[in-house]
């Protein structure tokens, strides 16, 4: 145990402190504060989530965007995004808080994120845009303490902010950081800057092995030692030793096993409890059952050859081991979730485990209740006998294959008849309600399925760019850190000479991948420079539409001129621009008979009066025509 808590001391971490937030925890509150205000006051009331997600709002005008924009001023602007993300988590919290005014505090919830993701759209400059606003880390106030510092982009993922990830400039920076683009600053962590060599096309600059760093580089690792994992395990139980013994295949399996197992113990003691997923228990569940199937082998070997012992418990490591069959293929999904289709299955599957959570809550009270009713049955003759009997029975009614056999005579009648209540109850009722909540779920994602594949995009990015080793070792290479380098040299090595040394190694190890790494790099510092010489984005693609658009001049030829004549507003409705119109035209009849009044001077007293009067009978008229339409217009 002395061992174990001195390892987990040992596994390697950030040696640097990480710097105070840019902006004072207090001054980002106040401007939460301020945007909090604003929404409240934008949306008094109770109203329909869509006048908020519109693409042209009538309630989040360009007005209440700018507006928004100023509530940190100048010297504090680059933190609304982070406050309205904030303010999105405050009002989330409020309504649970308050049933009264659930849906009142959900549509404000939802502006707030609106607001967001039209600032970053609204954005031109992407260098701020992504260093400042989306990638400084800031803080707020609780219960007096600072909180700890997250910059937008986490905050938006960890609040599952569809509307802001979704975004334009949101996710170009994600494409950034999986790309390598933007990088941590090696003197300040919390600072993202770009990738200075992104447009030097000197092929051996690029092989630098820190640009493992590279979430892309280190997913396609991932990928490759699990496909290597897998293949190990399919030679390890397609070739079973007769005699018990371990050969290469399998010892590499284990070895494997144990990286995977480390990496998990060190990610755990680092993060916490909120590391804990569903695919973190799923490999667990794997290890542990590997680390039995070893365990039970070594037991095997323990023994005499053709012992009897020997061959029993070498049959059993081997029928551990072949369980997990399932599990290993299964395990492929999670490094698969960056291709589009695969996300979205996950994304779906995840879905329907929690909304099974329901359906498993009510299964298991009503498990219970009938249990002890069973049970009740079997005792009243002061003996418990079919105690399994009852028991397998009831697991097979949840399995859609009730038996009925036997209950004729368990207790006749009631053990008949309260099986058949049981059966019905669980077959008719709850695994419909479990088919229902399946469905809601498969309909809700599948409709913003896109959406879903950004955030978990923007997810996976993110798990990369927060990991909280300095070196990159991934598992099973950890070990190579672990025993290799941490044990042996961190304690007495200076922090350059210990960096030093770790840069040699995982050039070492990675050198297969660094090659073609910067080989790609190499290709992609060409095009950079293309695109900057024609003043386009540094991703810029040419696409076929846009090879021949040089040669054409909408302009010149009239062409644009006839289109925008033509094209019709989609910031209004008909209704509304009819209604806009009419009001123009009776504001100019109204000066019209100004005009006429005024002019008219001549004639006698009867008729100047008469006249007169006709004139303001007819422009008190078109006034209260033209107060009309316009609390009609609005």
């Amino acid at each position: 145990m002395k061992l174990l808590t001195y390892l987990l001391q040992v596994l390697p971490t950030r040696r640097d402190n990480v710097p105070p937030p840019p902006i004072s925890p207090l001054e980002v509150t106040k401007v939460a504060l301020r945007l909090k205000h604003q929404i409240e006051q934008v949306i008094p009331c109770e109203m329909e989530e869509e006048k908020i997600t519109i693409p042209h709002s009538p309630i989040i005008t360009k007005a209440v965007v700018e507006t928004a924009k100023q509530a940190g001023g100048e010297e504090h602007k680059a933190c609304v995004v982070y406050c309205l993300l904030v303010v999105k988590k405050w009002f989330r919290r409020q309504a649970l808080l308050e049933l009264w005014d659930a849906e009142m505090h959900d549509v404000r919830a939802t502006a707030a994120e609106m607001i967001a993701k039209r600032i970053i759209e609204g954005e031109e400059d992407m260098a701020y845009l992504h260093e400042e606003v989306l990638l400084k880390r800031y803080s707020i106030l609780i219960d007096g303490e600072a909180s700890g510092p997250a910059n937008a982009i986490e905050r938006a993922v960890d609040l599952h902010a569809l509307t802001v990830i979704g975004s334009s400039g949101y996710q170009k920076c994600i494409s950034y950081l999986w790309r390598g683009w933007l990088v941590q600053d090696d003197e300040d962590p919390s600072r993202f800057v770009d990738y200075e060599e992104k447009t030097n096309t000197n092929y051996w600059i690029h092989l630098d092995p820190d640009r493992m760093r590279v979430p892309a580089y280190q997913n396609a690792v991932q990928i490759a030692m699990s496909l290597i994992f897998l293949a190990l395990y399919t030679g390890a139980i397609n070739t079973i030793n007769p005699s018990g013994d371990l050969d290469v295949v399998e010892v590499i399996l284990y070895i494997f096993t144990l990286g995977f197992v480390c990496d998990e113990i060190s990610k755990f003691w680092k993060v916490g409890r909120w590391y804990i997923g569903f695919w973190n228990v799923f490999n667990s569940a794997l290890y542990t059952l590997l680390s039995v199937s070893f365990v039970l082998r070594i037991i095997a070997l323990s023994h005499d050859p053709h012992h009897p012992k020997r061959d029993h418990f070498n049959e059993l490591s081997y029928n551990f081991l072949a369980f997990t069959a399932p599990m290993f293929w299964m395990r492929l999904l999670l490094y698969l979730d960056t291709f589009r289709f695969f996300g979205a299955m996950l994304v779906v599957l995840k879905v329907m485990m929690r909304e099974s959570l329901i359906f498993f809550a009510l299964l298991l009270v009503i498990c219970v209740g009938f249990l002890q009713a069973f049970i009740g049955l079997d005792l009243a003759d002061n003996s418990l006998e079919d105690t399994g009997f009852v028991i397998q029975a009831m697991l097979n009614a949840i399995m859609q294959s009730p038996e009925f056999d036997g209950f004729d005579k368990f207790a006749p009648p009631f053990g008949l008849v309260l099986y058949y209540i049981f059966t019905f109850v669980v077959m008719v009722i709850l695994l419909n309600i479990l088919i229902a909540l399946y469905n809601s779920a498969y309909e809700d994602i599948t409709e913003k399925a896109i959406d879903e594949f950004m955030c978990l995009y923007a997810q996976k990015t993110m798990q990369f760019v927060r990991a909280p080793d300095e070196n990159v070792f991934i598992a099973p290479f950890n070990l190579i850190e672990l025993f290799c380098l941490v044990l042996p040299f961190e304690w007495w090595l200076s922090d350059l000479q210990y960096a030093r040394l770790n840069d040699i190694v995982m050039a070492v190890i990675y050198s297969p991948l660094l090659f073609i790494t910067a080989f790609l790099e190499t290709r992609q510092a060409h095009v950079v420079k293309a695109n900057r010489h024609r003043g386009e984005e540094d991703d810029d693609t040419v696409e076929e539409w846009e090879q021949v658009l040089d040669q054409c001049d909408f302009e010149a030829d009239g062409w644009d001129k006839k289109v925008q004549s033509s094209r019709p507003n989609v910031e209004f409705d008909a209704t509304y621009l009819g209604v806009k119109m009419l009001q123009e035209e009776l504001q100019e009849m109204k000066k019209l008979l100004l005009e006429i009044k005024k002019a008219s001077g001549g004639g006698g007293w009867g008729s100047e009066t008469l006249q007169s009067s006709r004139f303001d009978t007819m422009e008190e008229s078109a006034e209260r025509s033209q107060d009309v339409i316009g609390k009609g217009g609005e």
